[in-house]
């Protein structure tokens, strides 16, 4: 009996994703992007998304259905982000996944949109070791966690940003610069040459009493912010190469230092980032020196699947579906701001008030 065959769906924020996975092997990737709709307004706009999730949708999983040789009838399961996530977005997603599971006659199943994160890796290096310390990076997360077996045991937070996360911190200081959305991808560009040494940005939450695994990046940008100001009073312009050079080097620091530290304290000897930030240069850079310098093994998804993708909600379904995890109920419902306990994610409404 061959493995099934699992199609993975992904509408949490500004990318409509579908994936195919079966048995840990990815048989389709594809992604469709309203970024550049976003980016006239400097963000994501939660309407713009919705809409374009709307009109993606259905060529999406055409696509995938297509790159992988299937048709929907020889699908096995369908997997669906039911959170965290804009809350019209994670909707339209659901709505589309219910109707094709039905459609199919196949189950369903609700997967956390930060346990895809960690299972993307699984994609390209295989099942995860147990246990591992996952250090998820993105435009609204930053976590440390404790991984064992992903869709069985509950996943330990290590630790989470007190504010804004590292992602939103690169966005927020980009647009202080003068650089486009997504400010990610522009600060890593503009940082090729720049001096990471020529601007002294602060490293938060690195001294000895504070909490050794929580981050905070909402103080580095009001430091950033406030050197370009005293520039700007002075009647100059700051260096963007430099000021992106050495935000980009604060970052990563307190990154990876703090990963490397929760590897070392519970005695693991892999570490997984994961998340769109993971695709920045000197994170990979830096993080791949700490990590050989202390004996820990890196591991980091091709930058294709960093970034959030259907690939990933197909590879958690994947591994519900074979360790025998019930699907989620027809009435399952999403769960926007869904705290990250177990990868199975099926919030179900509340019950209705009993009449007085």
């Amino acid at each position: 009996m061959s493995a099934p065959v699992v199609l993975g769906i992904e509408s949490s924020c500004d990318e409509t994703g579908a994936g195919i996975v079966r048995d840990g092997k990815l048989l389709a990737h594809v992604v469709a992007s309203s970024m550049d709709e976003h980016a006239r307004f400097g963000g994501v706009v939660p309407e713009i998304a919705s809409r374009a999730h709307l009109q993606a949708f259905t060529p999406v999983v055409r696509q995938a259905l297509s790159e992988a040789g299937l048709r929907l009838g020889q699908i096995d399961a369908v997997a669906v982000t039911t959170g965290p996530g804009l809350s019209g977005a994670l909707q339209v997603g659901l709505a589309g996944a219910k109707t094709l599971a039905y459609a199919a006659g196949v189950p369903l199943y609700g997967v956390h949109h930060l346990a895809g994160h960690v299972a993307a890796d699984t994609l390209e290096h295989g099942p995860l070791p147990e246990p591992c310390v996952v250090l998820i990076v993105s435009g609204g997360h930053t976590s440390l966690l404790l991984v064992r077996d992903l869709v069985r045991e509950p996943i330990l937070h290590l630790g989470d940003t007190l504010d804004d996360a590292a992602g939103e911190c690169f966005d927020k200081v980009a647009r202080i610069l003068g650089l486009p959305y997504p400010g990610g991808p522009a600060i890593d560009r503009a940082a090729q040459t720049g001096d990471p040494g020529a601007v002294a940005f602060p490293r938060p939450l690195t001294k000895g009493g504070d909490d050794p695994y929580a981050f905070s990046f909402s103080g580095l940008k009001t430091a950033a912010a406030r050197w370009v100001e005293q520039h700007r009073q002075r009647g100059e312009e700051p260096s963007v190469a430099d000021g992106a050079a050495a935000l980009q080097e604060a970052v990563a620091d307190v990154l990876t230092r703090k990963a490397v530290r929760a590897c070392r304290d519970h005695d693991v000897r892999t570490l997984i980032v994961v998340g769109g930030v993971a695709a920045n240069s000197r994170v990979r850079a830096l993080a791949e020196q700490r990590c050989a310098a202390a004996g820990i093994e890196l591991r980091v998804p091709p930058m294709t699947l960093c970034t959030d993708n259907g690939a990933m909600i197909a590879a958690v379904g994947d591994l519900l579906v074979r360790s025998g995890a019930r699907p989620a109920p027809l009435e399952v419902s999403i769960d926007p701001s869904a705290p990250l306990e177990y990868a199975s994610l099926t919030p179900l409404p509340a019950p209705a008030p009993r009449a007085a």
